[in-house]
């Protein structure tokens, strides 16, 4: 089994996330382009700042959808609720006519959903696992 490994001077890794973050009450504020482009640009520059290397992103109606990576040191709650309150904030501030949308100034709904991702299926590395067992 072979895998695509990151390092450090400490430690090999491989840690790939699916980040799934909802629009308060389902709103469907992503209609328009600009609003859009304006979250992925934003949601770039927080990773950035957090050496986060996003991988993939893209919105429906009401959720945005990320695929990321990073290093095991990544404080993950403080950049979730980062990318949450940053986009937000300049989401509401920038486009009017969703803060009109969305009242009581909460753009996110609190919750999120986090599914780690992988190189290859459960299945595949469960037997992998099962394969080290001294014999």
């Amino acid at each position: 089994m072979r895998y695509k490994l990151d390092k450090t001077s400490h430690s090999v890794y491989s840690l790939h996330y699916h980040l799934v973050l909802v629009v308060k009450y389902r709103k469907k504020v992503f209609k328009d382009e600009a609003v859009v482009e304006r979250l992925k640009d934003i949601t770039y520059d927080i990773s950035k700042r957090f050496k986060v290397e996003v991988l993939e992103q893209e919105v429906n109606e009401d959720q945005l959808h990320i695929i990321f990576k990073t290093k095991p040191t990544l404080n993950i709650t403080k950049y979730i609720t980062s990318l949450k309150g940053v986009t937000g904030r300049y989401l509401l501030k920038e486009f009017p006519q969703i803060k009109r949308e969305l009242y009581k100034g909460h753009f996110w709904s609190p919750s999120y959903c986090l599914i780690t991702t992988g190189q290859v299926s459960l299945s595949v590395l469960k037997k992998y696992v099962e394969s080290q067992k001294i014999k």
